[in-house]
């Protein structure tokens, strides 16, 4: 429990903004002992869902968390007899965010904050949401999409007899991880990076990374698109930012045939399920500075052989 009655216990009242809000929660899942799992067991023990990966972004302090998602956690912390204080607080935080925004930029209709207008990404309040996907369409038409999404999709690749085929025809059939081989125990997955405003990919848990899922959609030869799906969110894929103040970052975008194919290539000859992605006449994926820790963003950078490049394709757990 997050023994709420000692002084000092977080104030939601006194939020003025989303960060603020946000930070209020951090203080009370800190003063809970709990990890995003166990919060999220915890939910699930009361009926409630609190996934932890939304939970883990709401908590980067970019976005207000739905009311239910906020009851929930409130719940799981222990603090379930103030619940009804912390949504009157985040309805407060919520309103003060849209007068501010009436008073100079466009809101976007119906959400909790505003959007810059049109985005390529999937937009929900004032995240562009990475989306993943359970299964994809083989070459479908546009309008038989929608059904493919939800579809689990049986693919082959055909090996040709050399050593590289063989070991593109290894890549997972289905739920997927792709993990930098720098960084022991993460994977890539969305996240917010340092000088961009919308979701990218980075790396953080791969404990924390569930309920999305990852699978690979194939294009041809050793050409895929990297897509996401996530029960709240929806499907999208991931696109190499070309220009703009998030240029070499990989964002999901929900129009998947205008994203980014990568070409997936084995790196080195001894196996281990490593590979480089490779973006045409771009460069490749590698972490950026090599980083290990957690959040660390994927760039596109010239193609080198450096271990900050390479990453570990295998089946999803």
């Amino acid at each position: 429990m997050c023994g709420m009655q000692t002084t000092g216990e977080p104030d939601p009242q006194r939020a003025r903004d989303t960060a603020e809000f946000t930070a209020a929660m951090r203080g009370l899942k800190e003063r809970s002992g709990l990890t995003y799992r166990q919060l999220e067991e915890r939910a699930d023990e009361q009926g409630e869902v609190l996934p932890r990966s939304t939970l883990a972004d709401v908590l980067r302090g970019r976005t207000l968390p739905r009311p239910e998602l906020l009851t929930a956690f409130v719940r799981a912390c222990g603090d379930g007899e103030r619940a009804a204080a912390w949504l009157e607080a985040r309805e407060t935080v919520a309103r003060r965010g849209a007068a501010e925004t009436a008073s100079g930029t466009a809101a976007d209709t119906g959400s909790e904050t505003a959007s810059e207008g049109p985005r390529r990404g999937i937009r929900l309040g004032e995240r562009v949401l990475g989306a993943r996907v359970f299964g994809v369409p083989v070459l479908l038409p546009a309008s038989a999409g929608l059904v493919a999404l939800v579809a689990v999709t049986v693919w082959a690749l055909v090996p040709s007899g050399n050593d590289s085929d063989t070991r593109q025809s290894q890549l997972p059939r289905s739920r997927t991880q792709i993990r930098p081989v720098l960084a022991d125990g993460l994977c890539l997955t969305d996240g917010y990076g340092a000088r961009y405003e919308s979701l990218v990919a980075v790396q953080r848990p791969c404990d924390e990374v569930a309920p999305q899922e990852t699978t690979l959609v194939p294009l041809g030869g050793n050409t895929f698109r990297i897509r996401w799906y996530h029960p709240d969110h929806g499907p999208g894929c991931l696109t190499a930012l070309a220009e703009g103040p998030g240029v070499g970052l990989l964002e999901p975008w929900d129009d998947c045939d205008r994203t980014t194919p990568f070409r997936i290539e084995p790196s080195g000859s001894d196996g281990g399920g490593r590979y480089s992605l490779r973006v045409d006449g771009r460069g490749c994926v590698a972490i950026k500075d090599a980083q290990t820790s957690e959040g660390a963003e994927a760039v596109v950078e010239p193609c080198r052989p450096k271990d900050s490049q390479v990453f570990v394709i295998q089946p999803a757990p």
